[in-house]
């Protein structure tokens, strides 16, 4: 009778926290949100909006789209803005059984950035922790601890010696095109898309691990199969105990997180060997990370330093965010200068005063004005990551309104990043000579393609670095026009991405 009664109360406690998740918590938020003059879809229970979410994605990823923002930003974040088209900008919507609401108002954004303690990444899946964690998936304590021991890694003089890594991976793509280009009698069509990804994988792989660069880039084709099938997995609400099935999709995440684990221990067992003997180059992110966790456990003690388990994880990361981004940016700058010539014309012409055919110096590529202002534009038009999740954790006022705990807030960068009252009337158009003055006050609050605040990306300047050394290396060699083949589909995969790859007509200079 005892163990009868302890069954039927487990029984009913847990079927009240499942019943508390998926209906009383979303319905009291919702009621909560409505008072504040927020409209959505009533919540649906379990799934919210996912269906149609789902529905919507699909049906804008089956076809491409013209160059105009008008089809992008509809195709990029579909129901993002079928939701504020029909509800206007103080919208709901159900991420399951989970609330968002969406923020425009810059001032409002950058109070949301700045507050990291209070505003936080929404808490990862389990899924989403066999692809990646490292610190840009920590918070508070552990955040600081690991932003600090990942800082030196970036620094400027760092960044300098990381250089020759950048010009050998890109030469190595730039010969390969040259091979397609001369037999083909100069000119012809190259998908460029794959040839990006591989130089920035091939990028990461050198200046992560240096001199064990080829048993690096076994981890990152683990990553993107990774990455492939996590992209599918997340097609689906998340149900709380379901990484536990067998499924095709969960073991074989299991087993590549496993491999991964297994191949970047191997390399940091012996980069620590090497270390140890002498023979360790100091240069790669390895080194730099191993030699900055050492220094702080001997001052200050092992908690305050890394496990091996998380030096993985930030390696992992690096990987993961290094390649995703620059690839990403220099797929949609050539796109866009394949679009608009003068522009490809007036960069190519800065390169060959500042340098002429001759490798770049870190100084002279930091000079290079219009070529920045190029980055800037297609940042603005075509951001890494189109939106940025934050998550209250208790209640918390958010410029006048008080907003519940549990309440996603979703930042629409490619939205606020086209906004006609910041950027103009032409502010849908590409026009890089609007950053040939800096940025305006209002812009400066309006634009922030690698996040803001404390939790800014702290590889950006290692990302536009690379993206100028290969631009420019391309530049030197190359003249490039879209092909007829060519169909712009940007779609988020982890990173803005060109869907269908980037058919380019190339010329040998």
């Amino acid at each position: 009778m005892a163990l009868c009664f302890v069954v039927v109360v487990l029984l009913f406690y847990y079927a009240w926290k499942v019943l508390n998740w998926v209906w009383f918590t979303p319905r009291n938020l919702e009621k909560r949100l409505r008072e504040q003059g927020y409209n959505g879809n009533s919540y649906k229970i379990l799934f919210g909006d996912l269906k149609e979410m789902a529905f919507i994605i699909k049906q804008f990823n089956s076809k491409p789209v013209s160059f105009s923002r008008d089809t992008v930003v509809p195709r990029v974040i579909p129901f993002i803005s079928k939701t504020v088209e029909k509800y206007g900008p103080k919208s709901i919507m159900w991420f399951g059984p989970r609330p968002a609401i969406l923020c425009f108002d810059p001032e409002i954004v950058r109070e949301v950035l700045s507050k990291s303690y209070v505003f936080q990444r929404p808490p990862l899946t389990p899924l989403t922790k066999l692809l990646v964690q490292g610190v840009g998936a920590y918070e508070t304590e552990k955040w600081a601890k690991h932003r600090r021991l990942v800082t030196p890694a970036f620094h400027p003089d760092k960044l300098k010696n990381m250089l020759p890594a950048f010009y050998l991976s890109c030469n190595d793509m730039l010969s390969k095109w040259e091979e397609i280009v001369i037999s083909d009698d100069g000119s012809c069509e190259v998908d460029v898309w794959p040839y990006l990804q591989n130089m920035s994988s091939d990028v990461i792989s050198r200046t992560a691990f240096g001199s064990s660069y080829e048993e690096g880039r076994i981890v990152f084709e683990l990553q993107r199969e990774q990455t492939e099938l996590y992209g599918l997995a997340s097609q689906s609400v998340y149900i709380p105990g379901w990484r536990f099935l067998p499924t095709k999709i969960n073991k074989r995440m299991k087993e590549i997180a496993k491999e991964v684990q297994s191949c970047v221990l191997g390399i940091i067992n012996k980069r620590m060997r090497e270390m140890e003997t002498g023979e360790a180059n100091s240069d790669d992110l390895l080194s730099i990370l191993l030699e900055s966790n050492s220094k702080e456990i001997q001052q200050n003690g092992n908690k305050y330093g890394m496990s091996c388990e998380e030096v993985i994880e930030e390696c992992k990361l690096f990987y993961f965010a290094g390649q995703e981004t620059t690839s990403a940016l220099l797929a949609w700058t050539m796109i866009l200068l394949s679009k608009h010539l003068d522009w490809q014309s007036r960069a190519r012409d800065e390169v060959l005063r500042a340098f002429g055919t001759r490798k770049p110096t870190f100084d002279e590529l930091n000079q290079l004005k219009i070529v920045t202002m190029i980055f800037h534009e297609v940042l603005r038009l075509y951001p890494p990551v189109p939106t940025l999740t934050k998550m209250t954790q208790k209640e918390t006022s958010m410029g006048e309104e008080k907003i519940p705990a549990g309440v996603k807030i979703i930042i629409p960068s490619i939205l606020i990043h086209t906004d006609k009252e910041i950027w103009g009337d032409d502010a849908k158009e590409f026009n890089p000579h609007r950053f040939n003055e800096g940025f305006s006050k209002g812009q400066i609050l309006s634009y922030f393609p690698f996040g803001w605040g404390p939790r800014i990306c702290i590889g950006q300047s290692f990302a536009m670095l690379e993206a100028k050394m290969a631009l420019t290396m391309i530049l030197q060699r190359f003249s490039f026009d879209v092909s007829p083949s060519y169909a712009h589909a940007p779609r988020t995969v982890i990173a803005l991405q060109p869907q269908y790859g980037a058919q380019l007509l190339l010329q040998k200079l």
